[in-house]
């Protein structure tokens, strides 16, 4: 019942055999020794993808039963093929690193861990009584904290309470920390403004945790985040020829993205950020990207740059009746559209 579909890099780890390097347009991804007239209906929920996170040199992919397949870079031929057999609820990896969460939720300082988010050298820990942790690299201030001070820590340092959820990106040297009362917080990497604080906080290293003033209104649900910039829903700042506001410059808050490509009843279902690549699918159907393009990343044909939001032509959906349920995957500079199971039916139980 899995429908994946790859574009960009097949290289570091060559995902799928027998294909080019470099895949400019969407093509169907099959599990090595996948049989295409295998009964459907057999062992379906073992087979059936819930979550795709890759990154750099990694790729996991999670599937309902709570059992995972990793491919790591192993040669430039073929990848390492690792079977991951716990009762996994979530997987995230970065450039440098990569964590699992298991169904118990490990502990953490005698607290369930709810939630695992990766940087690009750093992990983020969220805890049942809303804790939020950082453990890895602290080069760029990402941990909250001044690089001199506390450079890097194996153990996780508490960063903040209150916290409802975190955000960064496989490739990010900054977070996004949320409170309960939609107040966010972030700090690390602010070379190009991708942490949105305005034109009156250029420091290229933001150290402590900052309130972002200038945030869209309306309920934040999810932010994402590239190298040198960050998207929530349809606003963006950062680097110019990654943000998708076609400006020759810097942006230094976030600002809305605006194009004929999005129109009133367009909801957007889903979107993600790679290293400096989006991607947005849209309640109609429409799979919309802008960014670097160099591996082909934004499938659509070339490996051109696109400054501004364009289309890009996907193969018929088998399930596009339910498109819903489908979810996008960003990596470093590959991208994954694949059909997972409703929420609502979950497999696992939630912590």
């Amino acid at each position: 019942m899995n429908e994946i579909l790859f574009f960009g890099r097949n290289k570091y780890p060559k995902l799928i055999k027998n294909e080019p390097n470099l895949i400019t347009k969407p093509i169907q991804f099959k599990f090595e020794n996948e049989n295409e007239n295998e009964n459907e209906n057999e062992n379906e929920n073992e087979k059936q993808i819930k979550q795709i996170s890759t990154g750099h040199f990694a790729t996991i992919f999670l599937f309902e039963n709570g059992k995972a397949i990793e491919y790591l870079k192993y040669s430039k031929q073929n990848p390492q093929k690792i079977q991951i057999e716990e009762n996994i609820q979530k997987v995230t990896v970065g450039v440098e690193n990569e964590a699992i969460l298991t169904i118990e939720g490990n502990i953490q300082n005698d607290r369930i861990i709810q939630d695992i988010v990766s940087g690009s050298s750093s992990i983020y820990l969220l805890t049942s009584n809303q804790n939020a942790y950082g453990i890895g690299s602290n080069e760029y201030g990402q941990l909250g904290f001044d690089s001199e001070t506390l450079p890097k820590t194996e153990k996780p340092v508490l960063m903040m309470k209150n916290v409802s959820k975190i955000f960064s990106g496989i490739s990010s040297f900054y977070v996004f920390l949320l409170n309960s009362n939609q107040e966010l917080f972030g700090c690390g990497d602010n070379r190009v403004g991708e942490l949105g604080l305005g034109e009156s906080r250029k420091e290229y290293y933001i150290t402590e945790l900052t309130k972002i003033q200038n945030i869209p209104k309306g309920k934040i649900i999810d932010i994402q985040c590239g190298y040198l910039h960050s998207i929530i829903k349809l606003y963006s700042c950062g680097n110019y020829k990654f943000n998708g506001l076609v400006k020759n410059k810097g942006i230094y808050e976030f600002t809305e993205i605006k194009s004929s490509l999005f129109k009133n009843d367009d909801n957007i279902l889903d979107f993600s950020v790679g290293y400096d690549h989006t991607l947005i699918l849209t309640s109609n159907s429409k799979l919309i990207g802008f960014g670097g393009n160099l591996y082909g990343e934004l499938g659509n044909g070339d490996t051109n740059d696109q400054y501004i939001p364009i289309q890009i032509e996907i193969p018929k959906l088998r399930f596009n009746d339910n498109i819903s349920n489908y979810h996008i995957s960003c990596g470093y500079n590959n991208s994954f559209l694949y059909y997972s199971l409703p929420p609502s039916f979950p497999i696992l139980k939630k912590i």
